[in-house]
């Protein structure tokens, strides 16, 4: 088709020079797909070089402790992706003796990837027939076509995945797959696109209707939820208190300040007062706020923190409680939420 065409030929002219396109070693293009879709790829080239330094391959990835896993993938966010990326490596040395499957069919079933990085990965490493579905081709060919179906409704999925696989160049899907995709990164871009200079302007229905805007469609999600985090700063010397997360909520063995959740935004001195408060540091504890609230969001969750020095007469020490102190020459070491190792980095230590 000339839209296939086009966008191939428009490829190889405008085509970045990026290291994950100079490799069909599908374990490299994992790592890539992974992390590209946690951030653009101007900051997700630093943490690639990293994980690929360290790991250079899938058995030290599957090898490396976890803790450490999240301690390089700290400031991307969705830390779910990175352990499912560690039980995947460990899959992959388990059961394809630490050689990383390039067909669809064995990617799929690996912890974490799903049909778009399957499809990716298999195209680029293997030349399978797959095509791929992000939000750069969601939009691309919503615009292209004029295609008002939701992206993230199930019918608007299944359209768009049967359009992008008849649309696909069977010869070279990995060429078209990587195309199209750079094509909705570089010049389909959400806001502002260049349609003056788009190789595919005339034909595009979204610029000849006067849509380009209003494409593609996307069903609003529910309203996120407020959380308010009250943080406590409590240094005893070159110790500072920290508390790592558990299961069954955001942030899941990540290390934070000591943390009371409260149903809404507080002043210190009403926190002070609080049951919470006086059980862990005592009803004569002086709160002093340091910075925030800060709003943080996450997907359905927007967190509202604060950052509050404790100070109590004769010092807390070493009491049984659910927080444990760690030197502060090596809070480095450890993985934090950003909003954690933000505040760190530009009021305490690092």
């Amino acid at each position: 088709m000339a839209f296939s065409s086009e966008i191939i030929a428009w490829y190889n002219l405008n085509k970045r020079d990026l290291p994950w396109r100079h490799t069909q070693d599908p374990y490299v293009i994992w790592l890539s797909e992974v992390i590209l879709q946690q951030t653009r790829v101007e900051q997700g080239l630093p943490y690639f070089h990293r994980f690929l330094s360290h790991y250079p391959d899938v058995t030290s990835f599957a090898e490396a402790p976890e803790d450490e896993i999240l301690l390089h993938w700290q400031g991307l966010g969705y830390y779910s992706r990175a352990r499912n990326m560690h039980r995947a490596a460990k899959t992959v040395v388990a059961e394809y003796a630490g050689i990383f499957p390039a067909r669809y069919d064995d990617l799929i079933k690996l912890k974490g990837v799903g049909e778009y990085t399957a499809a990716a990965i298999a195209s680029f490493a293997g030349n399978e027939a797959k095509a791929v579905v992000d939000g750069n081709v969601f939009r691309t060919l919503a615009r292209y076509f004029g295609i008002d179906a939701p992206i993230n409704s199930s019918k608007g999925k299944k359209l768009f995945l049967a359009l992008a696989q008849e649309l696909l160049e069977v010869t070279q899907p990995g060429i078209y797959n990587q195309a199209v995709m750079e094509f909705g990164a570089m010049q389909c871009k959400p806001k502002n696109p260049d349609c003056a200079t788009c190789v595919l302007q005339l034909d595009c229905k979204a610029r000849r209707e006067g849509r380009v805007a209003q494409l593609p469609v996307k069903i609003k999600s529910k309203p996120s939820r407020n959380r308010y985090f009250n943080y406590f700063v409590i240094v005893d010397g070159d110790r500072i208190l920290m508390n790592k997360r558990g299961r069954g909520d955001i942030w899941e063995n990540l290390y934070e300040l000591p943390l009371i959740e409260t149903p809404y935004q507080m002043e210190t001195h009403e926190l002070a007062n609080t049951p919470a408060v006086v059980a862990c540091f005592g009803a004569t504890a002086a709160l002093r706020l340091l910075a925030g609230p800060v709003k943080h969001v996450l997907s359905h969750q927007n967190l509202f923190a604060q950052f509050i020095a404790v100070h109590v007469n004769g010092g807390i020490g070493d009491k049984k409680m659910k927080w444990g102190y760690v030197f502060i020459k090596d809070l480095g070491t450890l993985a934090k939420p950003k909003l954690i190792y933000s505040f760190l980095k530009d009021y305490m230590f690092e």
